[in-house]
């Protein structure tokens, strides 16, 4: 199943995102939240944004490899998916405006062309 290549990818960069937060945790001795700590705060929201993004991502994903799509339509989603998450993931952590955005705009049209696919082809295989 090639969306578990993805789902694992994609998991250990939620992973590594967690470990950034905990070692701003320790850097700046903040035991619960941000404390104020704008590169803390960044860490936070671009381990909580993937957190928010990846699942649906993922979902999606996996139920249009199981209804029997095109194994290249699964690849460019699964690769779109990575490029988008490290790149907005890029832009949070160095505060690089533009990286965020394309980042964001990457996840979205994926997610969004993800989802289309889904709703016609397989409304299209119950005709």
């Amino acid at each position: 199943m090639i969306s578990a290549i993805y789902a694992g990818i994609l998991a250990l960069l939620i992973v590594w995102l967690s470990l950034n937060v905990i070692k701003l945790r320790r850097a700046n001795k903040v035991k619960l939240g941000d404390g104020g700590v704008p590169e803390l705060q960044n860490a936070i929201r671009a381990q909580g944004n993937a957190a928010e993004y990846i699942p649906i991502s993922l979902i999606l994903l996996v139920l249009l490899e199981l209804s029997g799509t095109y194994l290249w339509m699964v690849n460019l989603a699964g690769v779109a998916l990575i490029i988008g998450r490290i790149i907005h993931a890029k832009g949070l952590l160095t505060e690089n405006l533009r990286y965020r955005v394309l980042g964001m705009q990457l996840t979205i049209f994926t997610i969004v062309g993800l989802a289309t696919v889904n709703i016609f082809y397989n409304a299209y295989k119950l005709l």
